[in-house]
């Protein structure tokens, strides 16, 4: 028999999979849909087995957008959750971490140094679970999610297929990416809650260079694009006026200060040991795989 699990941000690229998913193996998923307040939540939440709250703000032109959509919101799920006896699965980020390059990889037990405002209002949000007494959670913080419907890689593909791939970013960081399949997988077993207060960093253990990106993104568009590094003040100049951009579209941008910030960095590197070991996750897909999917589904859509 099928479980029912209450999703918040089920419209969204990593919630469409993992409805989609849910559904598939016969759950029943009950969408969950902002404004969040306590006493319809707490209606929505009765009955359920687990709820994933994956809503947030990942682009906003104001410190505060990012608080109240990943640290408030939060907490009203939280309590929800607390006062319904419904186990909860957060899902945070890596930026709630902090950068780690890949000589030093962060571990979940490090105390944490978020680097933009969007990474310090999902620690808030983290914050806001644990402090809730009597409630059942898991927090997840993946790395770059990416895959099938993704926007946020997009507009390297669509310069890709006009002949083009820009590097960026210091040649030694790396970053942790997870294919938005192994994520769901991660979200799923999560769910079962058998191991609550804990955290978890989600994404493949193999660490990945912009180079690196750029190359398997050239590779999964058919290989003519020519790869231009951008020097430093090129990128903050763009970074400038993607931020004028995202203020006015709300997301789609291909490089904003949070971006620029995140890119010159010393990378954002994580152990993902904790989750095979507790919860026997590891992820599947490799990066040139991931991208041949992501590709394919791009030019299968239209969109690139």
């Amino acid at each position: 028999m099928g479980r029912r699990i209450a999703v918040t941000g089920a419209s969204g690229f990593i919630g469409g999979h993992l409805v989609t998913h849910l559904a598939a193996r016969g759950d029943e998923v009950i969408r969950v849909q902002r404004p969040f307040q306590g006493e319809p939540l707490a209606a929505a939440f009765r009955g359920v087995d687990a709820v994933v709250h994956l809503a947030g703000v990942i682009t906003a032109p104001r410190e505060q957008d990012y608080f109240e959509g990943n640290a408030a919101a939060t907490r009203i799920v939280a309590e929800a959750s607390r006062e319904t006896g419904v186990h909860l699965v957060y899902v945070s980020s890596l930026a709630a971490a902090g950068p780690a390059p890949p000589s030093a990889p962060r571990r979940e037990e490090d105390p944490p140094a978020p680097l933009t405002a969007y990474g310090r209002s999902k620690l808030a949000g983290e914050r806001a679970v644990a402090d809730q007494s009597r409630l059942s959670w898991t927090i997840l913080r993946p790395g770059v999610v990416y895959g099938p419907r993704d926007r946020a890689l997009l507009p390297l593909f669509r310069l890709s297929r006009r002949g083009v791939l820009p590097v960026v970013g210091r040649r030694t960081a790396a970053y942790t990416f997870g294919y938005v399949d192994d994520v769901v997988s991660a979200i799923v077993a999560a769910t079962r809650g058998d191991s609550p207060g804990e955290t978890f960093f989600v994404g493949h253990r193999q660490p990945v260079t912009a180079r690196a990106l750029i190359e398997g993104i050239r590779v999964a568009t058919r290989g003519r694009a020519v790869v231009v590094p951008i020097p430093r003040p090129i990128v903050r100049l763009a970074a400038w006026v993607g931020d004028a951009a995202g203020s006015v579209r709300g997301s789609g941008v291909l490089i904003d200060s949070r971006r620029y910030d995140e890119v010159y960095a010393e990378g954002f590197v994580c152990c993902v040991d904790r989750l095979r070991d507790r919860l026997g996750v590891e992820a599947q897909v490799a990066l040139d795989e991931g991208l041949r999917q992501t590709a394919q589904w791009y030019r299968s859509q239209g969109w690139a």
